[in-house]
């Protein structure tokens, strides 16, 4: 059996700036990450994940998690389950990052137009 690992990676704006929870031994910042695509009819659909991301206390640095940065983030999914004061059972999948960096800037490629062959000369 193949064995099938619980990843992702994906690119988008961070939707307000983190949340930021400091611990004894560690921080958290949790965040929402705007990524959109283009439909098969060409209209633009926007959503928003929730995400968490852990540091360190000696290197925790969240200053990337700001409103509008373009983030590229890795990770694993993480299944959350509770009940409320109602006993609701409720439940939700956090995007647990791992890994979070400013995405490489590529350069637009415009597909190349085929070169016209040059007719042939007869005398």
């Amino acid at each position: 059996m193949k064995k099938v690992e619980n990843s992702f990676a994906v690119t988008g704006f961070v939707g307000k700036d983190a949340e930021i929870r400091q611990f004894t031994t560690a921080s958290k910042a949790v965040f929402s990450l705007a990524v959109s695509r283009t439909e098969q009819n060409g209209e633009r659909v926007s959503s928003f994940i929730n995400a968490e991301a852990w540091r360190k206390n000696e290197n925790a640095s969240f200053d990337l998690l700001k409103k509008g940065q373009m983030l590229t983030i890795e990770g694993y999914f993480k299944p959350e389950e509770w009940t409320d004061q109602q006993n609701v059972k409720h439940h939700r999948v956090i995007m647990a990052v791992t890994k979070f960096y400013e995405p490489e800037e590529k350069e637009e490629q415009v597909p190349a137009t085929p070169k016209k062959k040059k007719a042939k000369k007869t005398a």
